[in-house]
């Protein structure tokens, strides 16, 4: 069913820039909008309700509706927009002042939140998820008191629902009231005690209170229950630990770097375990990836410095010592320690100094009883997950970057739906615009591509293109596009084929007599040929002949350039390109050949945008921009254009925040570029908006 609706809407929204002549049916689209932020499809969802906003602006909803794209994206900036516009034009929907009050909790501007979702409230005074969002914004106020009255609310409405006695505990938790907050946890339990992340929250409860024997069971519960957080896996490690039942603490270590590699305790924890059972080696092992996660860990640090005790490695036994003391310098055992390595490379002076300073500051005992001392046991998970509340339009579900081996739907194979600001993308531009005859929008030979374009939601047609091709000089029509097909093996020997036709048409015309300016397009269309090929050197020769015979031929103009600097990108990457001199030239030949084209049809953008890529890859910086700005002057939807303008902005303002104003303000500008990017189909542009934020 979603993939039928998608296809039909796809070649729906192929009908906008025909909306004067046809009826358009806004309400379907906004549905199907809909339809797409439900199944998490955020990227499209965009474009969806972009098609509704540009038809009819004065609409509340289709803001809505992309701003909540936009949050799930990580775009708080535009999505908070949006949600204004959608105030604008309905100032009475609560639904809008609950996003942009969820939009400023997420950027912790909590006065602004909790006064939205009262707002909400204003409208909707009943509503569960608006009290309990302004309960947990005022918990992150430190107003206890005011968030306790949200939740004692919603328990006098609905006094058996686990889910509030279990907010009631995180916001006692909060507040260190912890024996409150155990009755709450003990209350969702006993109305909920299928929920692992009820026991979870009471076992980590009685953990901090030592109430080992009840913390055990509670846990041991939740992971019975079929707990995924690793976290309940190392608080009840810790304690198997405390009891010296080491085989067990093991054993939930390693489900919780299974749940959690990324977690620097589990590592620890199992360090302290191996180490305890003289396995050094792989103890070590675990400190250093402990480490590699969480530098800052001095614990760490130090229980890695007593291990290369144990296996004689002194060097770096004195420099994890060392940073102990560098940020702990009243935590006496880093001075012995470091000394007996010291005294073991031999180095007696120095082994003295460290003795020395230790005896020196054990006399003033006072003053390091006041000091913070280093903990080094074994670390608890401290924080639980929350239990997820269907009604909550922000899930957790909706926020996480899910793939094909976790859930085997097909709707995350393609890589622009879900969560996408959580996938990696390289900081790198958008390709240069290039003329072919295949492109992954068109080419009916590899089957159709019905979600091609939202990828790039720029047009990528211009009539100097489309006339040409109605002129039939080449044998399939070119299109513009930045993702050229491979091309299999029969299509190779077709083109090879269609070289030595044209060649022969070329050798007959040169025995005939000096080609014309007609003759031109005979010498780009074997131009075209030896391009697909990838033969750039006689692609280029056949370019120099047609312009010599039309001067004025600007796609001619354009594909020279563009060969020229796809050949000189090969000669720089094998070391091939000649002295500085003549790479300047090559350079300056791709430039001057864009400038012509604009100099022809100065509503050319991809000249614009190439040559914008050009001056990039030159450092060029300054002038990049200007040819960016041109482009989306002429092309107001040219999402590559704002995404490597963006991106030029951001690198060309070395100091960001904090430096002069010049420098944040070109930051903030390259942040928004890559909003309007991702809001355009760029969908690597919300993972770069979350990284450089």
């Amino acid at each position: 069913m979603q993939i039928t609706i998608k296809h039909i809407t796809l070649a729906l929204l192929c009908c906008v820039a025909t909306v004067a002549r046809a009826q358009f049916n806004t309400d379907r689209i906004t549905a199907i909008g809909r339809n797409a932020l439900y199944y998490e499809d955020y990227v499209l969802s965009i474009q969806y309700f972009n098609q509704v906003i540009k038809l009819k602006p004065y609409l509340a909803e289709p803001y809505l509706y992309r701003a909540i794209a936009k949050i799930q994206l990580g775009d708080y900036a535009s999505a908070e927009r949006d949600c204004n516009d959608a105030i604008h034009n309905n100032p009475f929907s609560p639904g809008a002042y609950y996003t942009r009050g969820f939009i400023y909790r997420q950027t912790e501007r909590f006065d602004l939140s909790e006064k939205d979702f009262t707002e909400a409230l204003v409208f909707a005074p009943e509503n569960k998820t608006y009290l309990l969002l302004r309960a947990d914004v005022r918990a992150q106020k430190k107003d206890y008191t005011g968030a306790l009255q949200d939740i004692d609310y919603l328990l006098r409405k609905e006094p058996n629902s686990p889910s509030f006695h279990f907010e009631k505990g995180v916001v006692l938790m909060s507040s260190q009231d912890t024996l409150g907050a155990l009755t709450a946890f003990s209350d969702a339990v006993r109305l909920e005690g299928t929920n692992p992340a009820n026991w979870s929250a009471k076992g980590l409860v009685n953990s901090l209170l030592g109430n080992d024997d009840d913390a055990l069971y509670d846990l041991t519960q939740a992971v019975n229950l079929g707990s995924k957080w690793a976290g309940d896996y190392i608080n009840r490690g810790v304690l198997h630990y405390k009891r010296h039942n080491f085989r067990a603490a093991l054993a939930d270590y390693d489900k919780a770097i299974e749940l959690n590699p990324q977690d620097a305790r589990c590592y620890y924890n199992r360090g302290l375990i191996r180490q305890e059972l003289g396995d050094f080696n792989r103890a070590l092992d675990d400190y250093n990836q402990a480490l590699s996660l969480a530098p800052d860990e001095l614990e760490v640090h130090y229980q890695r410095g007593t291990v290369n005790l144990q296996l004689k490695q002194w060097k770096e036994a004195v420099a994890d010592f060392d940073t102990l003391i560098a940020n702990y310098p009243y935590f006496l055992p880093s001075y012995y320690l470091a000394a007996r390595a010291k005294t073991e490379l031999g180095e007696r002076k120095a082994a003295f100094r460290y003795q020395q300073k230790a005896d020196l500051l054990e006399k003033d005992k006072d003053k390091i009883q006041r000091q913070k001392q280093l903990d080094t046991d074994a670390q608890l998970a401290e924080n639980q997950p929350r239990k997820k509340d269907p009604r909550k339009e922000f899930s957790n579900r909706a926020a996480q970057n899910r793939t094909d081996a976790d859930s085997g739907d097909d709707s995350y194979r393609n890589e622009a739906r879900g969560a996408v600001q959580h996938r990696y993308a390289d900081i790198t531009g958008e390709p240069n615009v290039t003329l072919s005859y295949y492109a992954p929008q068109t080419n009916a030979s590899v089957g159709p591509q019905p979600n091609a374009f939202v990828h790039h939601a720029s047009s990528f047609t211009h009539p100097l293109v489309d006339d040409y091709n109605r002129n039939g000089h080449l044998p399939a029509p070119l299109h513009a596009t930045m993702r050229e097909l491979p091309l299999s093996a029969d299509m190779v020997s077709r083109h090879f084929d269609q070289i030595d036709l044209l060649s022969r048409q070329i050798d007959n015309l040169e025995q005939k007599g000096t080609p014309d300016s007609q003759d031109a397009d005979t010498y780009f269309a074997r131009a075209m040929e030896f391009a697909i090929v990838q033969d750039y050197t006689s692609a280029i020769e056949d370019l120099n002949k047609a312009l010599a015979l039309r001067p004025r031929f600007a796609i001619a103009l354009f594909c020279r350039a563009n060969w020229r600097y796809k050949y000189l990108e090969v000669l720089l990457q094998n070391g091939e390109s000649g002295p500085a001199e003549q790479i300047q030239h090559d350079f300056d030949l791709i430039l001057k050949d864009y400038d012509d084209v604009i100099f022809l049809r100065k509503d050319f953008a991809f000249a614009y945008y190439n040559k914008g890529n050009v001056l990039c890859s030159q450092q060029r910086f300054a002038e990049a921009i200007i040819a960016y700005t041109d482009a989306i002057r002429i092309e107001r939807d040219f999402g590559e254009a704002y995404f490597n303008r963006g991106l030029t902005r951001i690198y060309n303002s070395p100091a960001k925040v904090g430096g002069t104003d010049a420098a944040s303000n070109s930051y903030l500008a390259g942040l928004e570029d890559l909003s309007r990017a991702g809001e355009l189909g760029i969908y690597q542009a919300y993972n770069l908006i979350s990284r450089f934020k």
